[in-house]
């Protein structure tokens, strides 16, 4: 454990609900983070609290009477100023084909990122400070990261509210490898039973990043990604050096534009209100 984190980003939605849980342990301490469209929740348990149970068929964290599994979560979570509790099954889990890292995965990167699934159906409700999030019949997506240090500039997108059987996780981030660094990105477009991927080990290119847009070209596919709003987002606590000490925001439900295409065709355009992302300078 020395200088490295692990955490899981779990997230449901059904209709204007939103709540994602991210789960972890670093150097310096055990966590739980909740983040809705109106706020963001964080609280810190001792490392001993942390646990995990590997039946070599699922793995499920164990953290201070909580449980986070790809089965589902069961919540309860009093943070002094703050309490989430109830249940949330998931069912269809979506995982990709292999390793998003690809080959980057034998290499000595400072955060390693995988998909646990794209999309998959909830069942089940919770409550937070007393409201009720009801996510019967809704979506999630699971992602994590392990490592030491979130990248020092990144973009990343997520979003899987779409009238389309679609899932798309988008990601450009600064790189630090060895005694330099380098501008990478991973995508999955998961587009009706199909997948698709973007990534710099298969030659993608970063032909845009900031604010309002992020685009990644690899041969003939195109992901264009236009954010319509500007966001400041809520505040996160990120891994620096494996200990929870960097402050992030994230905008947990925000306007964004989708356009994917091979050559001339365009395989895919929506919009979304409930698309996730992260932009750090």
């Amino acid at each position: 454990m020395d200088n490295c984190f692990e955490g899981y980003f779990l997230k449901h939605q059904n209709g204007e609900k939103t709540l994602s849980v991210i789960v972890g342990r670093a150097q310096d301490c055990a966590f739980v983070q909740a983040i809705t469209d109106e706020c963001s929740y964080r609280v810190r348990y001792p490392i001993e609290a942390y646990h995990i149970e590997d039946n070599h068929k699922e793995k499920c964290i164990l953290l201070s009477g909580s449980q986070f599994s790809k089965e589902g979560i069961s919540l309860s979570i009093h943070g002094g100023d703050w309490e989430l509790t109830g249940q949330v099954h998931y069912s269809n889990l979506c995982p990709i084909n292999g390793d998003i890292m690809g080959p980057f995965r034998f290499l000595p990167m400072q955060c390693r990122h995988k998909i646990v699934s794209m999309k998959h159906t909830l069942c089940g409700k919770v409550l937070l400070n007393g409201k009720e999030f009801d996510f019967t019949g809704g979506k999630g997506y699971i992602e994590g990261d392990s490592g030491r240090s979130f990248p020092k500039s990144y973009t990343w997108v997520q979003c899987n509210a779409f009238d389309r059987d679609c899932s798309i996780m988008a990601s450009a981030a600064h790189i630090t490898f060895a005694c330099s660094w380098f501008w990478g990105c991973i995508c999955v477009v998961w587009l009706d039973g199909a997948e698709y991927r973007l990534a710099t080990y298969r030659g993608a290119k970063i032909k845009r990043r900031d604010q309002k847009q992020l685009i990644i070209e690899q041969g003939d596919l195109l992901l264009k990604i236009d954010f319509l709003q500007t966001h400041t987002g809520h505040l996160l606590d990120a891994p620096q050096m494996g200990k929870m000490q960097r402050s992030i925001h994230e905008v947990p439900c925000a306007p964004v534009h989708f356009e994917f295409c091979k050559g001339r065709q365009t395989l895919f355009e929506g919009e979304s209100r409930l698309a996730s992302y992260e932009n750090v300078e």
